[in-house]
């Protein structure tokens, strides 16, 4: 509720989950002594909130803004091209799964484990994926049943349960979520390791967790705010995470941020402000308490579906394509961001943000036509340049890292622009203006 995102789901997250259990593993065995493990499990995650509330505070939120619109297109689609792949152990029915997430790992895990394939739990995914697709099409078709897709999860859901429930098919491969423990987290004050030779593996795995966390948060927030169409607050979404995961580790949770399945399958509900997220809590406390029974029979296969259903809606390639029409450097960190899913787009991004700033762009302006507005002549053919002067826009502002290159190209534009006269016999250059208006 303190973020300014109105999609984001919280929860865990593939990414700083394993993280998290291969930095402390290095230092304590999970199996060896687990309760030790745990605790500083929930201390690395009080660091971690530590941390995030204070670079929230700092107002570091800026930090998004290094995410292009291009970076935005690519991490979803890649994000959503990955998940996607990795429903495919539900669908399948496999057993044993690759945990990382990168996408030949994940198709290596499929391809060696062929005969392992169970046709009937395929055959129930690919249903209820076409009921799930067919009913969020009907429901854009037809505005007015928004209500049908956003019941189509939870009608999954039950009909799966009482499908498996009825026809036995967990002995037939189809696997369910079976035994389910009732009860909330008790807490865990008394729990933090601070004075511990273990407590600066604690401190380690906190901060880096929590920047990895954070950035797929805010990056995952941003998504779906362009998608709405609304803006967000970095510095809120820092303090908000931390906060979260503050009191998350005083309740017996680890680390927490926005996943990107989870929004996906909020947004795809239909969700309109961040209030969707108290409704969640609420619905999973009653279920911790009352309603874990019910879910025995539920087949992992309708959650994988559900999960696909959604992602396969986030995959723009169409604005893809409408990048590569106007800007190709912009495709290629689209491109980059799709296949390095955020990392290596964000350092792209910075790198077109310093490209800009060092090398910015210089048009000659024309007169358009029938009016007083002057316009690039080469996006605006008709427009007509002034006898005798030059006039150039330059597009960023100047500072001492693109000063001698724009001295270097308006003089290059001069020699030009005289090179054209004397070729064409018109009147020679007698002014150079420069259109820094938009700049001031």
């Amino acid at each position: 509720m303190m973020g300014s995102s109105r999609d984001l789901a919280v929860g865990t997250v593939a990414v700083a989950s394993l993280l998290t259990g291969s930095m402390l593993s290095s230092a304590v065995s999970p199996t060896d002594n687990p309760k030790l493990f745990v605790h500083l499990a929930f201390t690395a995650t009080l660091i971690a909130g530590i941390l995030e509330v204070t670079l929230g505070l700092l107002r570091l939120g800026f930090i998004v803004d290094f995410l292009s619109h291009a970076t935005i297109v690519g991490f979803m689609g890649g994000a959503a091209t990955v998940v996607c792949l990795q429903q495919l152990k539900g669908i399948l029915g496999l057993n044993h799964f690759t945990q990382a997430t990168d996408l030949i790992s994940v198709m290596r895990s499929v391809l060696t484990q062929e005969h392992q394939w169970r046709w009937e739990s395929a055959l129930l995914g690919c249903c209820f994926l076409f009921f799930l697709l067919l009913t969020r099409y009907f429901s854009k078709k037809n505005p007015r049943f928004f209500w049908i897709s956003a019941m189509a999860p939870l009608t999954s859901v039950i009909l799966g349960s009482l499908l498996v429930y009825l026809t036995h098919a967990e002995k037939h491969g189809v696997q369910v979520i079976g035994y389910l423990k009732k009860g909330v987290n008790p807490p865990s004050f008394q729990d933090f390791v601070f004075f511990s030779p273990y407590f600066p593996v604690a401190l380690k795995t906190g901060i880096v967790t929590g920047v990895i966390a954070l950035a797929e948060g805010i990056a995952v927030g941003r998504s779906f705010a362009m998608f709405k169409n609304y803006n967000i607050d970095g510095n809120k979404e820092m303090i908000a995470f931390g906060m979260m995961n503050i009191l998350g580790s005083c309740t017996s949770c680890y680390l927490t941020t926005g996943p990107f399945s989870r929004s996906a399958v909020n947004y795809n509900a239909g969700c309109k402000t961040a209030a969707s997220n108290v409704v969640m809590s609420i619905a999973v406390m009653i279920t911790l308490l009352f309603l874990t029974p019910l879910f025995h029979y539920t087949p992992l296969v309708v959650l994988s579906s559900i999960i696909v259903s959604a992602m396969l809606g986030l995959i723009d390639y169409q604005a893809a394509i409408h990048l590569y029409k106007i800007d190709k450097f912009d495709f290629l960190v689209c491109i980059s961001a799709y296949l390095g899913v955020v990392f290596g787009s964000v350092a792209l991004s910075i790198l077109r943000v310093l490209l800009f700033v060092s090398r910015p762009r210089t048009f000659v302006l024309g007169n358009v036509p029938n009016s007083v507005c002057y316009r690039s002549v080469e996006q605006y053919p008709a427009a007509q340049t002034v006898p005798g002067i030059l006039i150039l826009e330059i597009g960023a502002p100047i500072y001492f890292t693109n000063a001698s290159y724009l001295r270097e190209r308006i003089i290059r534009w001069i020699d030009e622009e005289e090179e054209r006269l004397k070729s064409s016999g018109e009147i020679s250059l007698h002014y150079v203006i420069l259109d820094m208006s938009c700049k001031s």
